[in-house]
């Protein structure tokens, strides 16, 4: 389903689900803002309503996409670097002239009253840097050097994340290391990470003195299984013997501290009850630091609502505009990182998986086009779109149905916002842009 843009071909599948998504997001946030004692016509034009307002992004975001496919890809290879220092110079002047939205320092005030978060638009210059490092000639990423130089580029954005207290955010640029695995990173990286999220969660689960006997026991099984080679080379034993030590170390010190030491309150409450676990705040320095100030758990009474809201829909819905949990506000941020609830309650179970079903079509289509590019450049940045957008997609989802922690990131193309629509829409044309001229080798 190819079709000429000038002399090149855009990929009109991307192009026509792009629109329906977008679509569907009006639609929700319509949903659970819209009332009936009030023209609808009226309060889609007037410009003060959030679903007006996202009508007035999305006109914004056709007008990008338009630039954007008619700009030469090559402008993306030769200034992605400088793209690059432009998004980490813009997320620097966040602490200096940055604005304070729901407790976190991450945005620029602009002018009509909007708001830029430049860590959202840095996703794509990450994913401009990325691809152009790992194009180059010179880059060999079987060497460890090149693999902590790609890193670097995409955890940097991650660090300002986190030090303006906007740890969602953060946590998507580790969506990057997909991106180099498919580019040959070795598959013992994602293991080691994986172990341990693994001895995360079961440290936030179980009594320290018991997962620690568990991890000494390990160790102890290991050694015996391993006996043999172990008198061949003695290595194998100092290295069973600093994974012990490293693994209970992070269980009784590492873990702990950064619950109490790092984390705000909230934020350590949220992780204990993603695994069904209280967490205590009189353990945390920040909370001690603020003993005036009440501490409230409202991240329980967030995924409750939630999920009588989805719940509530059954098997076919309520009907559009019958919701009662979303129409009656009863679901905390609605209308941005809780607006899956609003298609729940509405559409039940059918509408939900056509819309899971939708997204995941979008998602297989941009792989496809990954996969089908000649230049490294233009499939490193292909399956960081793919990348950034199934970690929100997932994460988001998983949120509202409590199988994750709350951390305040949007659904992509649904969520209300004016950074998160424009942001997604010049990352998705961008690669219709570099696919047009996926003859090309770009570097």
């Amino acid at each position: 389903m190819n079709q000429n843009f000038g002399t090149q071909k855009i990929d009109y599948w991307i192009v026509w689900l792009y629109a329906i998504l977008v679509s569907i997001g009006i639609l929700c946030i319509f949903m659970v803002e819209y009332r009936s004692n009030t023209d609808w016509i009226e309060t889609f034009l007037n410009g003060k309503s959030n679903y007006s307002k996202q009508l007035i992004f999305a006109g914004v975001s056709i007008l990008v996409a338009t630039f954007i496919l008619l700009t030469d890809s090559k402008l993306f290879t030769a200034f992605a670097n400088l793209f690059y220092a432009f998004g980490i110079l813009l997320m620097l002047a966040t602490f200096v002239i940055g604005k304070n939205i729901n407790g976190s320092n991450s945005w620029i005030p602009l002018v009509g009253g909007f708001n830029l978060q430049p860590a959202e638009l840095c996703k794509i210059f990450t994913a401009l840097a990325l691809a152009k490092y790992l194009s180059r000639q010179e880059t060999d990423f079987s060497k460890f050097s090149s693999q902590a130089i790609a890193a670097a580029i995409a955890l940097s954005p991650a660090v300002l994340s986190v030090l303006q207290n906007e740890t969602g955010l953060a946590l998507v640029y580790f969506s990057f290391f997909i991106v180099m695995f498919r580019e040959g990173l070795p598959p013992a990286i994602l293991i080691i990470g994986f172990s341990f999220a693994v001895l995360v969660v079961a440290t936030l689960t179980m009594d320290p003195n018991t997962l620690a006997m568990i991890l000494t026991g390990i160790a102890a099984l290991s050694i015996y299984l391993l006996r043999k080679a172990i008198k061949r080379k003695k290595r194998i034993l100092a290295l069973i013997l600093s994974l012990w030590v490293l693994c209970v170390g992070v269980q009784r010190f590492a873990v702990p501290y950064i619950f109490n030491n790092v984390f705000e309150c909230y934020q350590s409450q949220r992780i204990y009850s993603a695994v069904g676990k209280d967490y205590d705040c009189s353990q945390n320095i920040h909370a001690a630091k603020r003993p005036d100030k009440q501490v409230r758990k409202p991240d329980d009474y967030n995924v409750r609502q939630s999920k009588i809201a989805i719940g509530s829909g059954g098997l076919f819905g309520r009907g559009f505009l019958k919701g009662t949990q979303t129409r009656g506000k009863y679901v905390p941020e609605q209308h941005t990182d809780f607006i899956f609830t609003s298609l729940g309650e509405a559409f039940g179970f059918i509408g939900t998986f056509t819309f899971l079903a939708i997204y995941l079509f979008f998602l297989i289509r941009i792989i496809i086009i990954a996969e089908r590019q000649r230049s490294t450049f233009s499939r490193v940045y292909a399956y960081s779109v793919a990348s950034i957008l199934f970690f929100h997609f997932a994460v988001n989802v998983s949120m509202t149905i409590g199988l994750f922690p709350i951390i305040g990131i949007p659904l992509p193309l649904i969520s209300y916002g004016g950074s998160s629509l424009v942001t997604f829409t010049a990352m998705i044309f961008i690669l219709l842009r570099l696919d047009a001229d996926r003859q090309m080798v770009l570097r």
